[in-house]
């Protein structure tokens, strides 16, 4: 898939669940009732136990059905090593210029993590497709639009502090996207197996994207 192909899908939906667990067992599982909701793109950190595993199991079962990402990358070795399980965008909580270059080489979207002006521009003018603004639970929606107000070239993605109450309050403040973690894919749901809980929180995050980018 192209980079431009990926970056459409992730600003359409507007939504990037981030998949975190102690065990990769479930994500599979996860990630199919993330889509029957309608998030389509699903970043799979590099926390969990044998991620690049997981990447290639849930690569192989749902193919293109979803966008799959990798996610906590935090050096180029272990981007290629994502990008060779299936992963077909990369995330970090950090700015790796060495990591922006290999996902530019492999013509694959990348989402480095910043937080201040300097590094925001910095991520932007080195590639990124998309900046994640990292940890967004310390600064919220305000701060977000500050950012945005004399960088609106750059797609900002929040994440930390993203839920059902704050989501439409990130968008509005300028986010292309939004990163959500433990509040989209509970804990408590992936422990009980419990996909409807999870199915139906990502149509809930969906239909306030789709609301909001209405004016709603």
């Amino acid at each position: 898939m192209s980079k431009e192909s990926t970056v459409r899908r992730i600003l359409d939906t507007g939504v990037v669940a981030v998949l975190r667990a102690p065990s990769g067992e479930a994500l599979a599982d996860v990630a199919e009732a993330l889509l029957a909701g309608g998030v389509q793109a699903i970043e799979v950190t590099f926390t969990v136990p044998g991620a690049h595993r997981v990447l290639e199991h849930v690569a192989g079962r749902l193919g293109d059905r979803i966008l799959l990402g990798a996610g906590t990358v935090l050096d180029s070795e272990t981007a290629r090593t994502a990008l060779l399980a299936g992963a077909e965008f990369i995330v970090a909580p950090t700015l790796s210029l060495e990591v922006i270059r290999l996902c530019r080489r492999y013509d694959k979207a990348v989402m480095p993590g910043a937080l201040t002006p300097t590094e925001v521009l910095t991520a932007w003018e080195a590639g990124a497709d998309i900046v994640k603004v990292f940890p967004s639970d310390i600064t919220g929606p305000a701060y977000l639009k500050a950012l945005h107000g004399p960088l609106p070239q750059v797609r900002l993605m929040p994440t930390g502090g993203v839920n059902l109450q704050t989501a439409a309050e990130f968008l509005r403040a300028g986010a292309c996207a939004l990163g959500v973690g433990g509040a989209l894919v509970e804990p408590k749901a992936i422990a009980g197996r419990d996909m409807a809980r999870i199915e139906s929180l990502a149509r809930q995050y969906v239909e306030i994207v789709q609301k909001t980018r209405q004016g709603g």
